[in-house]
């Protein structure tokens, strides 16, 4: 008995609405003056509807920074002049737009229900349809997403066959498509399943189901056999575009996850293939990098603030010399004293790690540090319908293959990466044809930090940049370098990429704990069965 009344106004609303929305598109914008708006300042719902109605009529020029006013709470009555708009401490004649001198205490707030104010934001959306700027057609089609079953039909309908826009006119027929499913004919309601097979939203399945449920007794809700029909291909059309969606989705996750395991990995299998070093320490030259990206980002925002864009350009190099400054002193300060007693060497590392990440908090802090985005690798590109492709994530994969690209040249194309690879396979022989293999271990432990150092440049465009940044990768290294194959640089690619792939395939069902111990199990079972891992390592050392 109390809705009834409610929903009466509302139907008034909408109803003088429309009509006012049509009559735009007949004829011009006629021009408002403070009698169309005084009921805005009185307890009458119907006068209130009317004026927003006139509102919704007149022209954007005039009508917008009023309607707008009326969202922002800044539109109020001033007794002897009308209605105003409150902009600071300016007040300006909402009909004009003159500034008007009021006493504050004379002015008196206007009162709008929830229902009310959903007719504003509607009459807003309205009226800026018909705009010639594309930006500003764009913005009110937007504000009509929101809520599209409560747009005014009739100047969507013009707004759709005025637009010239291929975009905007798909998200015009969408708006339309709520707005006729419940009211329109047979005709427009088929057309309007249709679209709505193909809109992403979620709340469109939501709009679908009540025409294929049946009610308690069994009944179909809707009787039409051919809409129910339509509206079952729309959902299933729907499903599975989600379906394949969320398979894309968790494929490029998993690819992302494993590029930046493979820049955590890359450095710590050349090291590990090239002495057996355990290092605990090294996701360590991944904060490293990290920390100095962080550096070079608050150098260009002091220094160079117009070119802040470039800045991690800019930290690659220095990363990198960073993490390989760190490398080459650890090396040849505690490890070559400890080659061959992997026990001594695991604690010895371990130690380094907890003394790195102590000088870290003590230079920048316990706390997280912000590393942001440049402006170019913000945002995303829309691959499919709900599924968003971030930018930062697919230069983090380019950046990852051009890393290995690089880490091949070294070790294949030059005379270091000779001598890397002839101590690999054979120490002794290495060292006895005059291979200064001390020196080959060093540079070699260097590189490897190195690349850790632009994995941890990488990793500081996607996550947060703290002292403990490397613990959270230094066990899936490890198992990356096993999986692949000690050493070898096409192993540590494929079991980045496939361990990546297998977390994020995993996670939607068990978890990303769980998920993480299933992978592991799976290692230890593959482990078990070819203990060399995917690619074995050739050479007489290999064959001891």
């Amino acid at each position: 008995m109390l809705r009834f009344p409610l929903c009466l106004h509302r139907w008034r609303a909408v109803l003088a609405l429309l009509f006012c929305a049509a009559a735009t598109s007949l004829w011009a914008a006629t021009p408002l003056t403070q009698a169309d708006l005084k009921a805005l300042a009185e307890d009458d719902f119907d006068a209130k509807s009317a004026a927003i109605a006139a509102l919704a009529q007149g022209s954007p020029e005039q009508a917008g920074p009023i309607l707008k006013a009326l969202q922002d709470d800044t539109l109020q009555y001033a007794p002897g002049i009308g209605m105003v708009r409150v902009e600071g401490d300016t007040t300006l004649d909402a009909i004009t737009g003159k500034p008007v001198t009021v006493q504050a205490d004379a002015l008196e707030s206007l009162t709008l229900n929830n229902s009310l104010r959903a007719q504003v934001d509607s009459a807003a959306g309205s009226l800026l349809l018909s705009s010639p700027d594309a930006a500003v057609r764009a913005q009110a089609i937007d504000a009509l997403l929101e809520q599209p079953e409560d747009a005014p039909r009739a100047a969507v309908e013009a707004a759709r066959k005025a637009e010239a826009d291929s975009a905007l006119r798909d998200k015009l027929d969408v708006i339309w498509a709520h707005a006729v499913l419940a009211e329109g004919t047979r005709d427009e309601r088929l057309e309007a399943v249709r679209i709505l097979g193909k809109d992403s939203n979620p709340a469109t399945r939501q709009r679908l189901l009540p025409l294929v449920e049946r009610d308690a007794g069994g009944q179909y809700r809707e009787a039409d056999a051919e809409l129910r029909a339509a509206a079952q291909r729309a959902l299933d059309s729907l499903a599975a575009n989600e379906r394949r969606a969320e398979l894309i989705g968790n494929l490029f996750a998993g690819l992302s996850l494993g590029s930046v395991l493979l820049l955590a990995a890359l450095g710590l299998a050349i090291t590990y293939g090239l002495i057996g070093v355990i290092n605990m320490a090294h996701g360590e030259f991944l904060m490293i990098g990290a920390y100095a990206t962080y550096m070079v980002q608050a150098l260009f925002r002091q220094y160079l603030p117009d070119a802040f864009d470039w800045y991690l350009p800019a930290a690659l190099p220095a990363a990198f010399l960073a993490a390989a400054a760190v490398g080459f002193v650890l090396e040849r300060l505690v490890l070559r004293h400890l080659y061959g007693r992997p026990l001594e060497t695991l604690l010895a590392t371990f130690g380094v790690s907890l003394l790195l990440m102590q000088a870290v908090r003590m230079l920048f802090g316990a706390q997280n540090v912000e590393v942001a985005n440049p402006g170019w690798m913000s945002g995303g590109v829309q691959w499919l319908p709900g599924l968003v492709i971030p930018y930062n994530r697919i230069v983090i994969i380019l950046f990852a293959l051009a890393v290995v690209v690089i880490a091949w040249a070294v070790l294949n194309r030059t005379r270091l990466g000779l001598f890397v690879r002839a101590t690999t396979q054979n120490r002794t022989m290495a060292a006895c044809v005059g291979v200064r293999t001390w020196k080959v271990d060093s540079y070699a432990f260097a590189f490897g930090a190195g690349v850790a150092g632009l994995g941890g440049c990488a990793l500081s465009q996607i996550g947060n940049v703290g002292p403990d940044l490397g613990q959270a990768y230094i066990i899936d290294s490890f198992m990356v370098v096993v999986l692949g194959g000690v050493g070898q640089l096409a192993g540590t690619i494929v079991g980045a990429f496939g361990l990546g792939i297998i977390n994020k395939f995993i996670e939607p069902f068990y978890g990303a704990v769980l998920a993480k111990i299933f992978v592991l199990v799976l290692i230890v079972l593959f482990i078990q069965k070819r203990p060399q891992g995917l690619f074995a390592l050739k050479g007489r050392s290999a064959e001891a």
